[in-house]
This record gives C-alpha cells, sequence and structure tokens, in this order.
C-alpha cells in the first residue's frame, strides 16, 4: 500500500505525542518567568513564536530580568541556537529534494524534539517516501502545543501553585528524547562525555558550556567510531 503524505504528517504527529507531555509544563514554566521578568504579555507571545527555542527564551528572559543590554539578549540566544546549525547539517542530506521554500519553513520548526524524533524515524526507514510532510506533522504538533502552554502560562501562570514543581519536566524531557538516539558504543560515548562536559562547563560565559559540551560530545564519538574501524 503506498503511504502518501497525509499519512506521513500524522504520524509525524502521533509520534510526537509522548514528547509533548513534557513539552506543556516547559511551556508553562517559561510564560510565568516571562511574566515574572516584566515582559508584556503581547511580547512574551511574540517571543515564543519568532525564536520557538525553549533554551534561548529562557535564557533571554533571565537576561532580560537582570537588565540586559538587547544585544546581548540577541547575542545569546544566537549562542544558544548555534545547536541548530549541527541539526540542519545532519537532517539535510534526507530533504535536499524539496524546494526551498519548504526547506525555510522546515528550518523554522526545527527544534530538539522534532529533529530527535525525526531524524530517528529518518535513520530507521531511510528510503521512507514524504519525509517532508513527516517533519512537518512533528514540527507543526510542537509548535502549536508551545504556543498554547505559553499562553496559559503567561495569562493563568499565578493560579499555578509553586509546590508543583514542574522544573525537573525539563530534564526529563530532554532525557527521553537522548535515550532512543543511543544505539552503539560511539554514541553511548558521545552521550557521556557530552553530558559531562555540560555539567561541568555550565558556568561558561554567554551560555557556550552547552555548546561547547555538543562538541565534545561529537568528537568523542566519531573518535570512538574511527578507532574501532
Amino acid at each position: 500500500m503506498k503511504t502518501s503524505a497525509r499519512t506521513q504528517f500524522l504520524a509525524g504527529v502521533i509520534d510526537l505525542l509522548p514528547i509533548l507531555l513534557g513539552v506543556i509544563p516547559f511551556g508553562l514554566i517559561y510564560g510565568i518567568a516571562a511574566i515574572e521578568a516584566g515582559i508584556p504579555a503581547l511580547q512574551a507571545m511574540l517571543m515564543s513564536s519568532v525564536v520557538f527555542s525553549g533554551s534561548a527564551q529562557f535564557a533571554g528572559t533571565q537576561l532580560i530580568a537582570h537588565g540586559g543590554l538587547a544585544s546581548v539578549v540577541i547575542l545569546t540566544i544566537l549562542v544558544v541556537n548555534l545547536r541548530h546549525v549541527m541539526y540542519s547539517a545532519t537532517i539535510a542530506p534526507h530533504l535536499k529534494y524539496l524546494p526551498t521554500r519548504w526547506k525555510m519553513f522546515l528550518a523554522y520548526l526545527l527544534t530538539d524534539e522534532a529533529f530527535a524524533m525525526t531524524i530517528t524515524r529518518f535513520n530507521e526507514k531511510p528510503d521512507m517516501p514524504h519525509k517532508g510532510w513527516y517533519f512537518l506533522g512533528a514540527g507543526m504538533s510542537l509548535w502549536v502545543t508551545w504556543q498554547a502552554a505559553t499562553a496559559v502560562g503567561i495569562f493563568a501562570g499565578g493560579q499555578v501553585p509553586s509546590a508543583w514543581s514542574l522544573d525537573f519536566t525539563i530534564a526529563l524531557t530532554f532525557l527521553a528524547l537522548s535515550v532512543p538516539s543511543i544505539r552503539d558504543r560511539s554514541t553511548a560515548i558521545a552521550a557521556v562525555v557530552g553530558g559531562v562536559a555540560a555539567v561541568l562547563l555550565r558556568g561558561m560565559p554567554f551560555q557556550l558550556g552547552l555548546v561547547t559540551a555538543a562538541i565534545l560530545g561529537i568528537a568523542a564519538g566519531y573518535g570512538v567510531e574511527k578507532w574501532a574501524r
């Protein structure tokens, strides 16, 4: 039976549903943090729709709360999102057949969660048809959920009891994304080195610790794979 574009779109939506359970409290926390930082509700919502990156939004919100300069906020967001360059390089071969306008829109929807789920599916089924539609389904489901959760956090965040401590869901979300990507010794080493480095380098300025840890993890994984060969 031939797989249609609609089927692949729905598959992307369905595959990402478990991850969305962790994204919802993540969005709530951002909405609450943005209001507490003194960011007007409309601007906080615009940040979610324009930036559309939880880690970058949290970093920017913290800087705004402490009176950071606009140039510093913008630079920090760019640095935090440098990992998307690596994501793009990894997923580009699977989507090279798409027209430019498609690639531009999918680039906007590229997030940690959408990338992890999509690249895992593409690696499992390299010849699957309508890859762009699968990516679109995963990305759009995340986008809609993030905007809705942000809105609830902004406009009703004051009603969420502080005793709930929703912060832990952020770490759980990223753990859920990372585990399926560990398929062999090299990816396991990359995960361990990257994770340890991220903890040890968390005090680096401009959030460079995350980017440096990612580079170290990739280098370690590549080194192990090359040595094994």
